[in-house]
C-alpha cells in the first residue's frame, strides 16, 4: 500500500493500520521513517509561518527563521522517542501487553497520519493569522492526533 492510501485507511480504520505496520515485523529504520515523515511535514508547515513573520519584521529573508525551525524539529526526536517509551510504561501498569517498538509504531504512524492537517494549520496560521480560524485548526489537529494514537496504543497494548 502506498504512503497517501495508508494514511487514508488509517483515518477510517486505525487498528487495521497498526496491525498492518506491526506485521511487518520489527524494524527501526521503519520506525524512524515514520517519525521522519511527520518531522518533515510539521516543518515544511512552517514555512508559510515563517514567511509571514519575517515579512512583518521587514527581514530581507525568511531563511535564518527557517533554518531555526529545521533546528528546533530536529531536537524534538528524542522527546518523540521518550513519549512512546513513557507511554509504554504506563500501559504495563494498566496491564497492557505490547511492546516499546509498538508503542513507538502506534505514536509515530498517529504523528505520520496528522502530518497533512500540520500542513493545513501552518497555511492558516500565515494566510489568516491568529483568531478563530486558527484555534478551531489547531484544535482539531491536537483532537485528532489524541483520538488516533490513544486508539492504535490501545490495539498495539491488547498484545
Amino acid at each position: 500500500m502506498t504512503v497517501s492510501s495508508d494514511l487514508v485507511a488509517t483515518w477510517r480504520q486505525p487498528r487495521a493500520a497498526l496491525r498492518r505496520h506491526l506485521a511487518r515485523g520489527v524494524s527501526e529504520p521503519f520506525a524512524f521513517t515514520l517519525l521522519f515523515v511527520f518531522l518533515i511535514l510539521a516543518f515544511v508547515g512552517q514555512w508559510p509561518i515563517a514567511a509571514r513573520e519575517a515579512y512583518f519584521a521587514s527581514e530581507p529573508s525568511a531563511a535564518p527563521r527557517i533554518l531555526a525551525l529545521a533546528l528546533a524539529v530536529l531536537a524534538t526526536i528524542p522527546l518523540w522517542y521518550g513519549l512512546a517509551a513513557l507511554s509504554r510504561i504506563v500501559a504495563a501498569v494498566f496491564g497492557g501487553k505490547g511492546t516499546f517498538y509498538a508503542a513507538r509504531i502506534a505514536l509515530f504512524w498517529a504523528l505520520a497520519t496528522v502530518g497533512p492537517l500540520m500542513l493545513l494549520q501552518g497555511l492558516v496560521a500565515a494566510m489568516v493569522g491568529p483568531g478563530p480560524g486558527l484555534v478551531a485548526v489547531r484544535t482539531l489537529v491536537g483532537v485528532s492526533f489524541l483520538w488516533l494514537w490513544l486508539t492504535m496504543l490501545h490495539e498495539a497494548e491488547r498484545g
